[in-house]
């Protein structure tokens, strides 16, 4: 039985490194792009499903970060390249190899070919965007100690306060001040995604990076900065009302935006299982 190859067979004598897979016609789809390493990218097809891959003996594996992003962005191009030329694919995860030939990953192919229609339809005219709304939380922190009267009670004493009081009462400001921010985002997080569900099928928060606190830490720049990042799948056409809402959200005072797509829809594709097919089966 052959399987999707991992860090323990990094070697095999045959393998077809898998990128995506996609709608094609019952023929081997012709597709003209070089994958990893400039190796001749091909799509089999089974019916009217498609598995786009390469060739390969081994696993890419390398300590080398320079090496290893240059392998990941080739996986995107070829995953990219095959959106435009076939509509949304299922992205498969970088380094996933079905062991075998080609009538291997045909098998596999007829073995999954329901799930992966199914899977194929539910996304088709669908892409992903990414979104990041980074904020300048020191031009926020003036804006709520004018908006709130604890924390602006709290700055005047600092401002006025001697060394050792300074200390304590900076610590009380601080502490509000971190509260204030934490209830800010959350609600601004939560007033962003409702806006873009209207245009957008799904909408996933990825979390929250934040490159320097108020409280505690030293920025890396001259603002601190947090932001909350979304995955969003959405029609392609609704491309344009989305950065409608976007550009709202951006003409705040001390916020960005930054809008990136259309990606295929790599976090809301099934995990696709690529297991347990029958090397060199008809």
């Amino acid at each position: 039985m052959s399987d999707a190859a991992d860090a323990s067979s990094a070697e095999f004598d045959e393998g077809r490194y898998l990128y995506c897979v996609v709608r094609a016609d019952d023929a081997d789809a012709e597709f003209d792009v070089e994958g990893i390493e400039d190796e001749p990218v091909r799509v089999l097809t089974e019916g009217d499903v498609g598995a786009v891959v390469h060739r390969c003996e081994s696993l890419y594996d390398s300590d080398d970060p320079t090496t290893l992003k240059r392998w990941l962005l080739a996986h995107q191009r070829v995953t990219d390249a095959a959106a435009d030329a076939f509509g949304t694919p299922l992205p498969v995860r970088f380094d996933t190899v079905l062991t075998g030939d080609d009538d291997t990953v045909r098998e596999w192919l007829r073995e999954s070919a329901d799930g992966l229609r199914d899977a194929l339809d539910a996304l088709a005219g669908r892409r992903e965007y990414r979104i990041e709304v980074r904020r300048n939380e020191d031009t926020l922190a003036d804006r709520l100690a004018e908006t709130d009267d604890r924390l602006g009670e709290l700055r005047e004493k600092k401002e006025e306060a001697g060394e050792g009081t300074g200390f304590l009462v900076g610590k009380q400001y601080e502490q509000r001040l971190e509260d204030l921010l934490r209830e800010h985002r959350e609600n601004e997080a939560e007033a962003v995604a409702e806006e873009l569900a209207r245009y957008a099928e799904r909408v996933q928060r990825l979390g929250e990076n934040r490159s320097a606190s108020l409280v505690g830490a030293q920025p890396d720049d001259d603002d601190a900065t947090s932001s909350v990042r979304f995955a969003v799948l959405a029609p392609v056409d609704n491309e344009d009302d989305i950065g409608e809402i976007l550009d709202d959200v951006a003409a705040e005072d001390g916020v960005e935006v930054r809008f990136s797509g259309p990606w295929p829809p790599y976090s809301f594709a099934p995990e696709l299982d690529v297991g347990a097919t029958e090397e060199g089966s008809p």
